[in-house]
């Protein structure tokens, strides 16, 4: 998680989610020199979130993808807290309401 904190590696997953790149083609993207892109590589690369493939002078970046899914999965556990509290909402909204109009109609009256 600290490792996605820091903005600009942010920014690097969300390049790498597209798909494989560079660190130029990084750099060049988020306007950053490549000194200070290949330091935030190598954090994420340390995270585990990317992992990187020479060929030939140059480092191509990929996504881990079972992190990410890690990550999603227990997530997931907070939304379906969220969802259930959203019904509890709706629910106790529709009886104000409800109320509401129940007690706005005996005014009339």
């Amino acid at each position: 998680m600290s490792a996605l904190a820091e903005s600009n590696r942010l920014k690097i997953i969300e390049l790498l989610r597209d798909g494989p790149r560079s660190v130029g083609e990084i750099a060049t993207e988020l306007g950053l020199r490549q000194p200070q892109v290949s330091k935030h590589l190598r954090v994420l690369s340390d995270a585990g979130l990317v992992e990187v493939h020479p060929i030939a002078n140059r480092r191509i970046y990929k996504l881990r993808p079972q992190p990410l899914k890690e990550l999603d999965d227990w997530l997931e556990s907070f939304r379906r807290v969220w969802d259930e509290r959203f019904d509890q909402l709706d629910d106790y909204l529709r009886e104000v309401q409800a109320k509401e109009k129940k007690e706005g109609c005996g005014k009339q009256s």
